[in-house]
């Protein structure tokens, strides 16, 4: 018997024109740390009296296909789920090329994922994905990867491949020591850690269809929020926090001039944190803060991805 193994499994996707339907073509080979997604029916407790102790047969419930995907945060394929949770960019520039995603757009685009076991084997291919979330951490070291929860409307099992002949770009990670932290453009010091969460905040349609399918998944308010850890050294944040003053984060990661991602959040509130002492160590500040849209930027959030690749169409 020949058993799957993590190491050889692989996700493959590719844009939907029409929601709910996978595309025909070659699916893109994407990079990825785990996968969560799929599909789950769970089983309801029969209510039946008069049978006896023994209960009958319990009732199968509605389907539900979701999960967290967490990818790398890299040069090339990075984009894909950026257009995915925020829309198709604005793309500039001839090599390198510019790519400018905006919050707030009215649609998002759909994707279809599959994720084959080839040993078995079983491919497993989810329709109509759309990115709910966007998670990043950032640290001092170690490598940036991104936490994205998905919604799909179906998935249905293969016993082959439904991606064609994937096509694969080259991979170049973004690492945590490339990554920088900016507030109204100066370098913000002594930050030990910080999380930035965007949401779309998808509203499943749940109807009454025989296949147990959603039959959509619409964003509704948008929503970026995170923390920030810092060593209590000056009351720069502090005296924003006080004041109710917006400030603009930037969170980054920049190999070279060509090669760079930036999240820009233009309208940051923060609360003003209690300072608690607990020992000799020095004194943290823990910020909540939540963004909101800027009337200047004409957004809440703007990621500026700059590589060598052409289009994101």
């Amino acid at each position: 018997m020949t058993r799957a193994y993590g190491a050889n499994a692989q996700l493959l996707g590719k844009f939907e024109t029409v929601y709910g339907t996978p595309p025909a073509g070659n699916f893109i080979k994407f990079p990825f740390v785990s996968s969560q997604l799929g599909s789950e029916q769970g089983l309801i407790a029969s209510n039946l009296l008069g049978q006896g102790r023994d209960p009958a047969q319990p009732m199968r419930d509605v389907i539900k296909v979701d999960g967290d995907i967490v990818v790398p945060v890299d040069l090339r394929n990075f984009g894909h789920w950026l257009k995915a949770l925020l829309g198709a960019p604005v793309t500039t520039g001839a090599g390198p090329y510019v790519h400018t995603f905006t919050s707030g757009a009215a649609t998002l685009p759909s994707l279809a994922l599959e994720v084959g076991m080839p040993e078995v084997p079983a491919y497993f291919t989810n329709a109509g994905v759309r990115v709910n979330s966007m998670q990043l951490t950032f640290a001092q070291s170690g490598a940036a990867d991104a936490t994205l929860a998905c919604i799909a409307q179906g998935e249905t099992r293969a016993a082959v491949s439904g991606g064609g002949v994937p096509t694969t770009a080259a991979l170049t990670r973004f690492n945590q020591f490339q990554g920088s932290i900016k507030k109204d453009g100066v370098s913000l010091g002594n930050v030990t850690g910080a999380q930035a969460t965007y949401t779309n905040n998808l509203e499943t349609i749940t109807t009454i269809r025989a296949d147990g399918k959603i039959d959509g998944a619409d964003p509704t308010i948008a929503a970026l929020t995170g923390t920030l850890d810092t060593r209590f050294a000056d009351t720069t944040l502090i005296d924003a926090a006080t004041s109710n003053t917006p400030v603009e984060l930037e969170f980054g990661y920049v190999i070279d001039a060509d090669s760079s991602l930036l999240f820009t959040a233009h309208e940051v509130y923060l609360p003003k944190p209690k300072l608690g002492l607990s020992g000799p160590a020095g004194v943290q500040a823990n910020f909540n803060w939540q963004s909101a849209k800027s009337v200047t930027a004409g957004c809440m959030l703007t990621v500026t991805l700059k590589n060598d690749v052409e289009t994101y169409a």
